[in-house]
């Protein structure tokens, strides 16, 4: 488990994590010793003088306060390594998930990356925090009794360590029982998770068709899967917990027998009958609560896992020593890239010259946003390579690259917070002025001056406050802020209505302004002021000239322009 834990917070935090587990370790034997005065104060409390029993009972008062201090101060060690390792978990694991290729989200990660990032990470660090402390308490303390043990009657003292592998059976029995279950349950959990927000999402569509007094049923079944496995988990731990009860009471049952046996043949004092008894009692508690804290602690194990799981997806790789171009033409030399078992762009070569701008066209599923991730490196090709300036994407630092490019997509997505702050996201050191030119050249001043919060608005979850108008200028605002030399469009006024597509439309012509431009689209407007287009169709280059010139040919960009642009041509 400690070993586990340290791979998914990385080994810098092995030494604050091993001093808690040794300070607890120790607290735990100074426990288990603190019983042993018992023996001592017991025989005087019993023997023919009582009153000899209270310097025992003073060192017993002693070595109980020095056990508080030393459970104080190891508790408090382990809050703090807890909370320590909390932050760097969700540092951790936000770094690696910013670094992971876009592809890797998938449909099915929602649901997984949420329950992760919120209870499963929770979890996992709850293991330092709160149930290392108590499970070492509850594996030593009776071991160091036992020692004890030992030492007052080595009969009875062996009865009691017949027990230590009988309790480390039934706890390695009860993990493996559960272990199917506790995965099943933690898979019903992602997918209903993944459901809840699917639902959320869903909320415009099942509104608009009349449905929203009717149940979600693939939520709906997906919530009593997750009771059915809950039931199955809490069902499968009873056994475990049943059979450490059982054993505990057969323990101290045979120790009563023995020692009765025992005393009544002489062999041993009733003094030492009874602290023995006394010390195996002491033993039950934490005994007991080893299947409690068991189940929490294989809890804990299964969320780890999968944090290693996601930490451990293979992020694109880094060069050790990356290269800066000193130029910013594009180039795609025979790319080819595939997800999953589909092919989505095969053999794909073409130049963007430094300045100018590419218009990509083509019918749905043709590969067009994908070759915009190729050159941000949301995904890495199969074959070939995809250059900026002659460099290799792969041979850049990822920052160089995030820093020379600026991109508006057709869905936008804004953070819940203000409409300066979601701006100043393409450049946070930008001063007022550029914010303010940026703002005007997007014409997002137009939407900022008619809100009563002027740019303190907040724009909501995904900018949920804001029209699509809005958001699209607020992006293209904070492209024009962030000022980089490559930009990429992927057809960012398909669904804006005639206003706001000439405002965006605007922004767009000063953002592109002298900058290296691949710009997705089915605007003809757009593709005309293009200095070159390409009609992609099934991950290949159909045809590539002027916009003018592909309408003369009569070939499948005019095709494609005749059958599905002709009632928004222009």
């Amino acid at each position: 488990m400690i070993r586990l834990l340290l791979r998914v917070l990385g080994h810098e935090h092995a030494r604050p994590v091993r001093r808690t587990v040794a300070l607890m370790t120790v607290t735990a034997v100074v426990e288990g010793l603190s019983y042993a005065l018992l023996v001592p104060l017991l025989r005087a409390l019993l023997g023919g003088a009582p009153a000899d029993a209270w310097p025992w009972v003073s060192a017993f008062g002693a070595a109980v306060a020095g056990y508080a201090v030393l459970r104080y101060l190891s508790d408090l060690a382990g809050f703090r390594v807890g909370t320590t390792l909390l932050r760097g978990a969700y540092d951790r694991l936000g770094d690696h998930l910013a670094r992971l290729p876009v592809g890797w989200y998938d449909e099915g990660r929602v649901g997984e990356v949420s329950v992760l990032a919120g209870r499963g990470v929770m979890q996992a660090m709850s293991v330092i925090a709160h149930l290392l402390a108590p499970f070492v308490s509850a594996a030593v303390t009776p071991l160091t009794i036992v020692a004890v043990m030992l030492a007052v009657d080595w009969r009875m003292g062996l009865a009691a360590a017949a027990a230590a592998p009988v309790v480390a059976a039934i706890q390695v029995w009860a993990g493996r029982a559960t272990a199917a279950a506790d995965a099943a349950r933690a898979d019903r959990d992602r997918e209903s998770t993944g459901r809840v927000v699917e639902y959320l999402q869903a909320q415009p569509v099942l509104r608009a068709g009349g449905r929203t007094a009717e149940r979600f049923g693939l939520l709906d079944d997906s919530l009593r899967e997750v009771q059915r496995a809950s039931r199955r988990s809490t069902l499968s731990a009873l056994p475990g917990a049943l059979g450490l009860a059982l054993t505990v009471q057969v323990l101290f049952t045979a120790l009563l027998v023995l020692g009765a046996h025992l005393a009544l043949g002489g062999a041993i004092g009733a003094p030492e009958v009874l602290a023995v008894l006394v010390l195996a009692a002491r033993c039950a508690d934490p005994l007991l609560s080893l299947a409690e804290i068991g189940g929490r602690l294989r809890g804990a194990r299964s969320a780890l896992v999968g944090l290693d799981a996601v930490l451990r997806a293979e992020p694109l790789p880094q060069v050790p020593d990356p290269v800066r171009p000193d130029r910013h033409d594009l180039e795609f030399d025979r790319a080819t890239f595939g997800h999953g078992d589909r092919t989505v762009i095969e053999g794909l070569s073409l130049t963007v010259p430094d300045g100018q701008r590419l218009a990509v066209v083509g019918p749905s599923g043709a590969g067009k946003s994908t070759l915009l991730h190729l050159l941000a490196r949301f995904h890495d090709v199969t074959s070939g390579a995809v250059r900026m300036g002659g460099v290799d994407v792969r041979a850049m630092s990822t920052e160089d690259l995030a820093a020379r490019i600026a991109i508006v997509f057709q869905h936008v997505y804004l953070f819940d917070g203000t409409i300066e702050e979601n701006v100043r996201l393409g450049r946070p050191d930008a001063d007022d002025a550029a914010l303010r030119a940026a703002a005007t050249a997007a014409r997002l001043d137009e939407v900022v001056e008619r809100l009563p919060d002027g740019w303190a608005t907040n724009v909501g979850e995904g900018g949920a406050l804001l029209s699509g108008g809005e958001r699209q200028r607020v992006s293209i605002a904070r492209a024009l802020l962030k000022d980089a030399p490559v930009v990429l469009l992927d057809e960012v006024t398909s669904a804006l209505d005639p206003v706001n597509e000439v405002a965006v439309h605007e922004g767009i012509e000063r953002l592109v302004a002298g900058r290296t431009v691949v710009m997705v689209t089915h605007r003809p407007r757009t593709a005309r002021h293009a200095d070159r287009v390409v009609f992609l169709d099934g991950g290949r280059i159909v045809e590539s000239g002027g916009h003018d010139e592909l309408l003369r040919g009569g070939g499948p960009y005019s095709e494609y322009w005749e059958i599905a642009m002709a009632p928004s041509a222009e």
